[in-house]
């Protein structure tokens, strides 16, 4: 029986979900994207998580989309496994495509994947262990905090095909870096090394190969002691402040700390403060 494409596993409050095809850089197919969309789902709406680390097995983070593989469980309807791609449906012939395809593949494959890390409920920790390309990425620079492997390298593979970046990458990478800076790497597609990427402001921190798992356990451990609400809420905020007017964040601040004020973490660091002692929450 083949090894599962993603590894996930739940300890003291934290879920490890481990993309699992080495021989492929972790490349992506459609079935263990949805897993990976699913369990992101999963992870965020389970109050017994707190937070979720994603990294890779092997030499690579994630090579991006496999333009090469199907899915693992090949469908048996007469589609090749990517939505928009059907070969029994009425008017169109094995393998034609159509006007609206290639749009709907994105929005219901690579964007709903990427849009799964930004509303995950939870803090998601990328551990880039070796090459982040194309969609894998962006699947990391989507993740809340960023660390990677001193042997990790980033790279906007989609110039090198001819292709417009996908996965959300148009929308993040000016945020994170500036609307030239993500032109440059956008338009040559250069390999960026970890020190670069840190550099930039895409990885939070960069650190020998052999400390990686064990910070990323370390930051994970830290994110599922603290106040799990505030933390969703604040990284809620974050990410959509942004795209807002001072008004609209502002009033979004509010309402965010109106709701937070109900739950017993937040009840519970203010006893803590005013009783003068360490605060234990419990991510309710």
């Amino acid at each position: 029986m083949p090894a599962p494409s993603i590894l996930s596993t739940t300890d003291d409050h934290v879920t490890r979900l481990t993309l699992n095809r080495p021989e492929a850089l972790n490349a992506l197919v459609p079935d263990q994207r949805d897993r990976l969309i699913t369990l992101l789902a999963e992870a965020s709406a389970d109050p017994e998580v707190r937070a979720v680390v994603l990294t890779g097995t092997g030499r690579g983070f994630c090579a991006g989309a496999d333009l090469r593989g199907r899915s693992a469980a090949a469908p048996r309807d007469g589609t090749t496994g990517e939505p928009g791609r059907t070969a029994g449906e009425p008017g169109r012939t094995a393998g034609e495509r159509i006007a609206g395809d290639v749009a709907r593949t994105l929005r219901v494959g690579a964007q709903r994947l990427i849009a799964a890390v930004l509303d995950c409920e939870k803090p998601v920790v990328a551990a880039v262990n070796g090459t982040a390309a194309g969609l894998g990425a962006h699947l990391a620079f989507a993740c809340d905090l960023v660390l990677a492997a001193e042997s990790a390298r980033f790279i906007e593979v989609f110039v090198r095909r001819g292709l417009v970046p996908d996965g959300g990458g148009a929308y993040l990478l000016p945020r994170l870096v500036g609307p030239q800076r993500a032109k440059e790497l956008m338009f040559f597609g250069d390999a960026l090394g970890a020190a670069d990427a840190e550099r930039l402001g895409l990885v939070n921190r960069v650190v020998p190969d052999c400390d990686l798992d064990k910070t990323a356990r370390e930051w994970a451990a830290r994110l599922a002691a603290g106040p799990t609400r505030a933390l969703a809420l604040t990284k809620q905020l974050v990410n959509a402040s942004l795209d807002a007017d001072r008004t609209t964040a502002f009033a979004a601040e509010a309402a965010a700390q109106e709701i937070n004020m109900t739950t017993a973490d937040a009840q519970e660091g203010v006893r803590s403060f005013t009783e003068r002692r360490a605060a234990a929450f419990t991510g309710r």
